[in-house]
């Protein structure tokens, strides 16, 4: 039992990408489910010799990753690993508008993608994984923006409040379980990643914040993806890991 898991979607770019190289650096077996596959781990796991299966899976239709999860994890030699971690990273920002202006394609796609997927993967890793002995992780990788309203961000700060409250959910019914998993919802910091430039491209007549996120560009406030994976990845190794089931990554 010397081998550690990592489940993790979004892994293809950004932060999701830095998140998975750090952890086939550290020796974990990765499962990175992803809309496209990453040449870049693969060169990695590789030349480590490690396993790192990539599934390119479009995550606005989530139960045929879920329905695959099930199926590979009832496939695995349980009493191999110490560890299982599923981290659900991956997320989208609709077009910038006020709700009135997107199409019912555009809000379903958003909630899907931000909500349901993380919800249909954590019920699969927690079914697929109740009877191992080892240590069991869910991290749902969520936003400030769930935890304030902004205009024009009404379906991603739905979809991460959304996040929240189930991560909450969770850890109630976990804690009633032998050997139940620990899982937190987790707002990662401001990160330089494309979803910025998304914000940043917005129309300044549909978003009233846009500045905010011009002037954190600007003054040099985003967190590098490589310095935002480290700490989430020590965030994770906490001991008091899971004591509270929405937290941000700069909590003392």
């Amino acid at each position: 039992m010397d081998r550690h898991l990592t489940i993790i979607t979004g892994a293809s770019r950004g932060m999701g990408l830095a998140i998975a190289q750090q952890q086939l650096a550290a020796g974990h077996d990765l499962l990175c489910i992803s809309r496209k596959t990453s040449d870049t781990l693969a060169s990695q796991a590789e030349s480590l010799g490690r396993r790192c299966e990539q599934w390119p899976q479009d995550l606005a239709r989530a139960e045929t990753a879920g329905a695959l999860l099930d199926t590979w994890l009832a496939s695995q030699d349980a009493a191999q690993f110490a560890s299982a971690t599923l981290i659900n990273n991956a997320g989208m920002v609709p077009r910038i508008a006020p709700v009135s202006a997107l199409t019912g394609a555009e809000l379903a796609e958003s909630l899907r993608i931000n909500l349901e997927a993380p919800m249909l993967l954590t019920s699969s890793f927690l079914r697929g994984t109740q009877a191992w002995a080892a240590a069991r992780k869910v991290l749902n990788i969520s936003s400030g923006l769930g935890r304030r309203p902004m205009g024009s961000q009404a379906a991603y700060c739905t979809g991460k409040a959304g996040m929240d409250h189930f991560t909450r959910c969770v850890a109630l019914e976990e804690a009633a379980r032998k050997n139940g998993a620990k899982i937190v919802s987790l707002a990662p910091g401001v990160i330089d990643t494309d979803m910025q430039v998304h914000l940043r491209s917005a129309d300044a007549s549909q978003f009233p914040d846009l500045g905010n996120f011009v002037g954190m560009k600007d003054k040099g406030m985003l967190s590098a993806p490589a310095d935002a994976a480290a700490r989430i990845i020590a965030f994770l190794a906490r001991p008091d890991f899971g004591t509270q089931p929405v937290a941000d990554v700069r909590d003392p």
